[in-house]
Parts: structure tokens; C-alpha cells; sequence
């Protein structure tokens, strides 16, 4: 192509951001239908999975169609990271997409439950590229003064994920069969396929370097002993049982030698001193605080409005709509802020006190409260939830150097994956505890007895209840849904503690550097979309 065609990271003038070429925004929409793919996924799989467990059967091994894919997509999120960075990103995102949509393709082919979990857990593995490719690529392609503007798409493809995801798979699997809530991403993945291939070109990487092998077992298997830890914990597994406890100890003495191994390896997979910019340690932080809080919150407020105040469970995503709205509305606002001025500081600080106060407002939910009263608390915890989201993103990147671009992308990615577990894990054993507790003491051993299995009843299961038994269960989810989100806002605390300390390096129009203070030293590398 032309060169009118080519963008050069620096062309433009200091504090005055210049448009970017045709074929940048050719490429942004190739990244986002792949980030669209990574997050639609498991709401879209959701959906189908009662239609899959009566055609497949295998019951007893539905929650491993979720956790395989879960623990395959954090497992590799670092690994497609490091390998961005030493062999170039265009080539290991392309092939992120690929195993995403070979895994896509053989789930869909599925002959039975066992199939099906070893086939999630191939696209489990693409789909870990898949996100920390997005970021590092425009990382690479936009500048850090820039890149706030695109936060506002990104929040947007979130918040179409989540509200859309259920609808698009209720439809599918009622129109098209459940096949297709996998074969649908073929198309699209082909697309972004590619539009990347043709017009993303970035600059070649050579390594004589060798894979980081062990650092690599290490941090797989301490990352998926923590992930079954929380997803078996208090649910398959007593907390205080001796496979949760052999769980914890195999987690903590991998990560503890994956530390020691990286100071020790030629080419770490997680090089260890990313971590001595302070700005980059921070946003490892909040970005877990995050996770943990928006997908706790995502899991136990349509279960709230589902029980105590009687909303529909078919659009499920709907429920959501003013915390997600509110989100990305502020996520807009909040990149148009940082592209213009090039601060940001205050957005940490912003969106860690309405975070507290967004979850606290929602721990005062009980019985009586309107669906009008928990929209508003829902918008206010989705305010500040769009301060955080992509400026977490942002701050980290601004943080390191530019060969260090993929793992600090997959770093803040697998940080915010694994407070989502724990969110979930966590808040969940608090919400069922308290639950079962007020169950057993407003409804005596027939409460105990019905929520003895699950403290999550569906529809059909509490519509089959006795008026008082019904009352009963109302109460105590919001019991729990006060003692879960009460929790979620000590927790957020963590959040704007350390938003208070970050370092506000003002953001350059200019190549990437590694700010001052930090271990990195200044780097010019040119990235071109051509």
C-alpha cells in the first residue's frame, strides 16, 4: 500500500492527537470481533448447557465444560504473553485465533460430555491469547496518549458480552441447535483471521532465547491449583477438606518456586522486574480488586432479582443493564478525559469510591427494595467500575517498556482473571453460608433441607415451594446478598488504597517509554499497520 497508508507510533504532534489511518481502524475492528469472541463465549455457552446435558448426557460432569475452559484460558494467558514479546505479536495472536476456533469447531462436533470438556479446554487455550493479543497489539499500534479513546469501545463490547450473550444463546440453541453456540464463532474468528493477516504488519522479533519450559509448568500448574481451589472450594470440596488442602499446598509451593525460577531464567516468562514500577504493582492490584468485585457482583444480583423481586431469568443480561450501561458510559468519558489532557490519576481515585459506595448501597438491599432503588445502586457501582476497567489496562502499559508489552498485558489480564475467581469463590461461600443459616433459623429443618444441596435455587425449584418456605428463601438471599457485597466493598477499600498512591505520569503522544522511576529504559520502537 501507500505510504499515506502507514502509521508511524509518533508522527503527531505533542498534545495533539492525529486521526488514525484507515487501515489502523481496519485493524481495531479485527481486534475487536476477537475480543468479542473471547468474552461472548461462556454466556453464549451458558445458555445451551441444559440443551447440551439432555442430548450428551453426563450430568454429574457439567461443571467441567465451564472449569476446563477456565482453567486452560488462565493457564496460558501469561505463556501467550511472553510469546508475543519474543517471537512477535501478529503471528501468536493469529494462532491464538486459530486454536480458539479448532477447539470451537471440535466442541461443536461433540459425541459426548467427555469430548466436549477436552475440546473447551483447546479453546480455552486460544482464548487466553486472545485478550492479551487485543491489548498488546494496541499497545503496540496506538499511543499511550491515544489508547484512552478506544477504552469506551472496549467497555462497549463488554457490556454487549454480557447483556447480549444470553439472548444470542437462547436463540441459537432454540433455532439452530446447541452445535451452533460453537460453530457460530467460525465465521467471525475467519474474519478477524483475516483482516489481521492482510493488513496487520508489525515489526519482525528474533530471539536465540529459549522458552522459559519450566517457569512455564510451574506457573501452569500454581495457577490452575488456585482456580480449582476456588471453584471446588465449599461447593465439591469442603474449604477444610484434604483435597482442597493438597489443592493449596501443590498452589503454593508451584508459585513459590516459579518466583525463585524466575530470577534464576535467561528469559523469564514472567520477567520479575516489571514489578519494580510501582504504577505497574498498583494496577496488578486493582485490576484483581476489580475482578473480584464485578464478577461477584454479576453472579448474585440477577440471582436477587430472580428471587426477592421476582424478575424473568430469560433475559438474564438485561438485569444488568444499568450497572453496564453506567460503565461504559463512564469508561467513555474517562478515556475521552485521558486522550484530551493526557492525566488520569483521578480516575483510580474516582472509581475506587464509587466502587465502595456502589457495594455498600447494595448491601442494603432487602425484600422491600424496587427494581427502580437497585438499578440506581447498580449504576453507581458501574460508575465506578468504568473508572477502573481500562485505565487499569492503560496505567500498566504506560509502565514498562515496549518489549515488555505482552507480559504486562497478560499480567493485568491474568491478575483480573484471578480475582474473579476468588470474587466468585469467596463471596459465593459467604452469600450460601449466610443463606442456609437464616434458611434454617425462619424455616427450621425444611429450610435447612432445601437449601442443603444448592443455596441457589432456579425458577422451577422455588416456584414449587410452599408460600412460606418462598418468604423464607426471600429473606435469605438477601441476607446474603448483604453479607456478599458488604464483603465486596471492604475489599474495594484495597482498590482506592491503592489508587491513592499512583504516580501519575502524564501520558505522551509519542513513542511508548518506560517512564521515570521505573526499571525500564526508554524505548522508540515502531510499530506500522499498513
Amino acid at each position: 500500500m501507500a505510504d499515506t497508508e502507514t502509521a508511524v507510533i509518533g508522527r503527531q504532534k505533542p498534545d495533539q492527537p492525529e486521526k488514525q489511518p484507515r487501515s489502523v481502524r481496519v485493524v481495531l475492528f479485527a481486534l475487536m470481533i476477537a475480543m468479542m469472541l473471547a468474552m461472548l463465549d461462556n454466556m453464549i455457552v451458558g445458555t445451551a448447557m441444559p440443551t447440551i446435558v439432555g442430548e450428551l448426557g453426563g450430568l454429574e460432569h457439567l461443571s467441567w465444560v465451564v472449569t476446563g475452559y477456565t482453567l486452560a484460558t488462565a493457564a496460558s494467558t501469561p505463556i501467550w504473553g511472553k510469546l508475543g514479546d519474543m517471537f512477535g505479536r501478529k503471528g501468536a495472536f493469529m494462532t491464538s485465533i486459530v486454536i480458539f476456533l479448532i477447539g470451537s469447531a471440535l466442541s461443536g462436533m461433540s459425541q459426548n460430555m467427555g469430548e466436549l470438556i477436552g475440546f473447551r479446554a483447546v479453546q480455552g487455550l486460544g482464548a487466553g491469547g486472545l485478550m492479551v493479543g487485543v491489548m498488546a497489539i494496541i499497545g503496540d499500534l496506538i499511543p499511550p496518549r491515544e489508547r484512552g479513546k478506544y477504552q469506551g469501545m472496549m467497555a462497549a463490547i463488554m457490556a454487549l458480552a454480557m447483556i447480549g450473550g444470553p439472548l444470542v444463546g437462547g436463540t441459537i440453541t432454540d433455532n439452530w441447535g446447541w452445535r451452533w453456540s460453537f460453530y457460530i464463532n467460525l465465521p467471525l474468528g475467519a474474519v478477524a483471521l483475516l483482516l489481521v493477516s492482510a493488513v496487520l504488519h508489525l515489526p519482525r522479533k528474533r530471539t536465540n532465547a529459549g522458552i522459559d519450559y519450566l517457569g512455564v509448568v510451574l506457573l501452569t500448574v500454581g495457577i490452575t491449583s488456585i482456580v480449582l481451589v476456588t471453584t471446588w472450594g465449599g461447593t465439591e470440596y469442603a474449604w477444610t477438606s484434604a483435597r482442597i488442602m493438597e489443592l493449596i499446598a501443590i498452589g503454593v509451593v508451584s508459585l513459590i518456586g516459579f518466583v525463585y525460577w524466575q530470577t534464576k531464567a535467561a528469559e523469564p516468562v514472567l520477567p520479575l522486574h516489571i514489578f519494580r514500577s510501582r504504577n505497574f504493582t498498583l494496577m496488578s492490584i486493582i485490576g484483581f480488586v476489580t475482578g473480584f468485585v464485578m464478577f461477584g457482583a454479576t453472579l448474585f444480583l440477577p440471582l436477587y432479582q430472580q428471587s426477592v423481586q421476582g424478575a424473568s431469568a430469560t433475559n438474564s443480561g438485561l438485569l444488568l443493564l444499568p450497572m453496564l450501561g453506567a460503565m461504559l458510559v463512564t469508561s467513555m468519558i474517562a478515556g475521552r478525559v485521558t486522550t484530551n489532557t493526557g492525566r488520569y490519576k483521578i480516575f483510580p481515585i474516582a472509581g475506587g469510591v464509587l466502587m465502595i459506595t456502589g457495594l455498600y448501597l447494595l448491601s442494603l438491599m432487602d425484600t422491600g427494595t424496587s427494581r427502580f432503588t437497585s438499578g440506581v445502586y447498580m449504576a453507581v457501582l458501574g460508575l465506578g467500575m468504568g473508572c477502573l476497567m481500562q485505565i487499569t489496562m492503560l496505567v500498566a502499559q504506560n509502565s514498562v517498556q515496549m518489549k515488555d508489552m505482552g507480559v504486562a498485558s497478560s499480567s493485568t489480564t491474568l491478575f483480573r482473571t484471578l480475582g474473579s475467581s476468588f470474587g466468585v469463590a469467596i463471596m459465593g461461600a459467604l452469600f450460601n453460608h449466610r443463606v442456609q443459616a437464616v434458611m434454617a433459623e425462619r424455616a427450621g429443618a425444611l429450610g435447612k433441607g432445601i437449601t442443603e444441596k444448592s443455596a441457589q435455587l432456579d425458577a422451577a425449584s422455588l416456584a414449587k415451594l410452599p408460600a412460606a418456605a418462598r418468604e423464607a428463601y426471600q429473606h435469605a438471599v438477601s441476607a446474603g446478598t448483604h453479607s456478599a457485597f458488604l464483603l465486596g466493598s471492604v475489599i474495594a477499600v484495597i482498590a482506592l488504597l491503592a489508587a491513592l498512591f499512583v504516580k501519575e505520569v502524564p501520558l505522551k503522544s509519542g513513542p511508548q517509554k518506560a517512564p521515570e522511576g521505573t526499571a525500564d529504559a526508554p524505548s522508540a520502537q515502531v510499530a506500522e499497520a499498513v
